[in-house]
């Protein structure tokens, strides 16, 4: 099992890395498809399924297929060109994307939001159908956006292509209890261990370029984050707080002995600075996903700025061992919000986390694999019920929560030996087991929990 710290990090565009970065990378897909074809096609069709129905309005999943049909790419994001684009193509009810000739697709007629049951594959499902001149179908493909921004067609997805399919890496580990021998047995870290593996696919030089890009996008976002105010696009008129808590923060630096507690306050300002610049459609990171792309980031920015001894130099074995975990996690469970509900999300992200800061602050294999652990059992069972099917609420100050349970996590794990009685790989299976059962309702389809018991009109 190998998954790449750049398939469990990736540099996308908000609101939802399965309901926008997927659906996204699906249609762009599907011209590639196209491309490849024998016969002649007019025009194009997609039907939304399951959660991408439910709440793909309040995700932007509809902008998000009829950019990708348009020829844009998520981690290229441009959002003035965005704009133009949805512009032409609802002006001209047409897509001219490179190397096809101008097609039909009328935003209102070709793409529908099916509420009926959910496609068998997952519950982010969706169709792509190229069309003839008399509006046959002539070719269809099946995808599933399976959390994350991974897109698997249905017969990838019956294949089980969502695992690695490379050729083989030094330390093949499926489990945390295979990871954590390894590592002990060898006498490397987890992150050099993951380091090792991801240099048999990528030299060393793009391996650091691509690290360090992704902590630079992740640290621009909460900056950007941290200096923006007003209110978040999608109709619940939430206003954005992450500048207001810093300002406030900042001021209070000169105060003797603040409360020891406002600690959290910083924590959830990152945080929270990320989840707002991400429920306005900005640039953020999967980590692992774009509801939960405040969590890791955040806890390194609190790390950095405010643990003595801390280094920038440190972030990659960081990360390194953040994807590390989050690529167990999606193996053996699912880090899809619309499958297991929020902590498949927040959960993963927090367990993460906390590896990651229990990392770079000299944890054992064993510790790091408890931090994980304490992370994510405490989110088990937490759903996923976005009031009005958008990123907000109560999505953003989760994120701000998970950070504290992960910064808390790691730190009770440095204060044991490693020793603990509930393992990581039994948290994971748990999670896996709670989402199976867990209800529709609470699986980011925004039909039950908050979403249905807060006015939202």
């Amino acid at each position: 099992m190998f998954l790449s710290v750049f398939d469990m990090f990736k540099v996308g565009v908000g609101p939802s890395s399965s309901h926008t970065i997927g659906p996204m990378v699906a249609a762009g897909r599907f011209l590639d498809h196209l491309r490849a074809q024998p016969f002649a096609v007019a025009g194009v069709r997609a039907s939304l399924h399951g959660s991408l129905a439910f709440t793909g309005v309040g995700h932007a999943t509809d902008r998000a297929v009829i950019l990708g049909l348009a020829g844009m790419r998520s981690d290229a994001y441009d959002a003035e060109r965005a704009e133009v684009a949805l512009a032409e193509v609802h002006e001209t009810h047409r897509i001219a994307p490179d190397g096809l000739p101008s097609l039909r697709f009328h935003p209102k007629d070709d793409l529908a939001f099916d509420y009926g049951p959910a496609l068998p594959g997952h519950a982010n499902g969706m169709i792509f159908k190229g069309l003839d001149a008399q509006d046959d179908t002539v070719t269809q493909v099946t995808y599933y956006s399976v959390g994350g921004g991974f897109v698997l067609t249905e017969d990838e997805l019956a294949a089980g292509k969502d695992s690695d399919s490379g050729p083989p890496v030094p330390w093949p580990f499926k489990t945390a209890t295979e990871m954590v021998r390894m590592a002990e047995t060898s006498g490397k870290s987890i992150a050099l261990l993951k380091r090792e593996n991801e240099r048999s696919r990528r030299n060393t030089s793009d391996l650091d370029a691509g690290l360090a890009r992704i902590w630079a996008v992740m640290t621009d976002c909460i900056d950007r984050g941290l200096a923006t105010d007003g209110i978040l696009p999608g109709g619940l008129k939430v206003r954005r707080r992450a500048k207001g808590i810093h300002q406030a923060l900042l001021a209070e630096r000169g105060m003797n002995q603040p409360a020891p507690h406002t600690i959290n306050d910083w924590m959830s300002a990152y945080a929270m600075a990320v989840n707002e610049e991400n429920a306005a459609g900005g640039q953020v990171v999967t980590a692992p996903t774009n509801g939960a792309a405040g969590v890791v980031p955040a806890t390194i920015r609190y790390w950095l700025d405010h643990v003595p001894g801390a280094s920038i130099s440190g972030v990659p074995d960081f990360l390194l061992t953040a994807a590390a975990i989050g690529g167990l996690i999606k193996f053996n469970a699912s880090i899809s919000g619309a499958e297991c509900g929020c902590q498949a999300e927040v959960g993963s992200a927090a367990a993460m986390a906390a590896a990651g800061l229990c990392a770079v602050l000299g944890g054992s294999p064993a510790q790091i694999e408890n931090a994980a652990e304490i992370a994510l059992e405490h989110h088990l069972g937490m759903t996923c019920d976005p009031v009005r099917g958008l990123v907000q609420v109560p999505c953003i100050e989760r994120n701000g929560l998970g950070c504290i349970k992960a910064v808390s996590a790691a730190s009770l794990a440095l204060r044991g030996d490693g020793v603990h009685l509930v393992p990581l790989d039994a948290a994971i299976e748990t999670m896996r087991q709670t989402g199976a059962d867990m209800s529709e309702k609470y699986k980011e389809t925004a039909l039950g929990g908050l979403a249905v018991n807060v006015p939202n009109c």
